[in-house]
């Protein structure tokens, strides 16, 4: 009980600060950064996590990636509702915490680096769109995750290379819906937000969790019968 309750506090930790230093970097300085650094704020805050809680809990800070090692029988079903509601909680810490930093500046609360689509919002599209780019976007970095953590040879550079593909998906994405692919991520900033970002919301912790599936599928179906298709 001891080592599980580590592992969550863990992930809670590690979502509190993806949030707060990702969705902040978004809300706080978006125009200065512009979507490359605000890319890279999600990326650095993956890879600076990886290399402190990875060793504890594998630094899912995400439920899609839960799901993922789930499915991948790498994760037994009791720590995987431990990893999400403690990825949840640490979500919505972060966004308190960013929450209560823009109140006390006398900054307009409207922004929380929340996902979104439709008029208003990037570039405008659709909500189907939007399904269908978070589908994609989550499937391409889970798959990369998988790809990564299948060997252990790749333990030094597991950290930097899904940290890098987090900011590469983002780079695509923000103008798109904000780029989610982690509902936790998602579901942080649109409870304190309410409006829109929540009744979007959905979308957010559909898309992920069917793009996390397929990469699963896929992974595993190409690589059955390959030597150490899993580490």
């Amino acid at each position: 009980m001891n080592s599980s309750f580590k592992k969550y506090a863990a992930e809670f930790i590690g979502t509190m600060v993806l949030v707060l230093f990702g969705c902040g970097s978004a809300a706080t300085a978006g125009g200065e950064l512009g979507y490359l650094g605000i890319a890279l704020a999600f990326g650095l805050s993956i890879v600076a996590m990886a290399y402190v809680i990875g060793p504890i809990s594998g630094c899912h800070i995400n439920p899609a990636v839960s799901l993922a090692m789930l499915l991948s029988r790498k994760l037994t079903s009791t720590d995987f509702i431990g990893y999400v509601l403690s990825q949840i909680a640490g979500a919505i810490a972060g966004s308190a915490i960013l929450y209560a930093i823009i109140v006390s500046a006398g900054m307009p609360t409207t922004g929380l680096g929340q996902n979104g689509f439709g008029p208003g919002y990037g570039i405008g599209i659709s909500a189907l769109m939007a399904v269908v780019v978070e589908i994609i976007l989550t499937f391409v970095f889970i798959y990369t995750i998988l790809g990564v953590t299948s060997s252990v040879s790749n333990g030094n550079v597991t950290g930097l290379v899904i940290g890098l593909t987090l900011a590469f998906v983002h780079i695509l994405g923000i103008a798109l819906t904000g780029t989610s692919v982690n509902p936790a991520r998602s579901l942080g900033p649109a409870l304190l937000l309410g409006g829109q970002a929540l009744s979007q919301l959905w979308v957010f912790l559909i898309a992920p969790l069917v793009g996390s599936v397929l990469a699963v599928a896929i992974f595993q179906w190409l690589n059955s019968g390959t030597k150490g298709k899993q580490a």
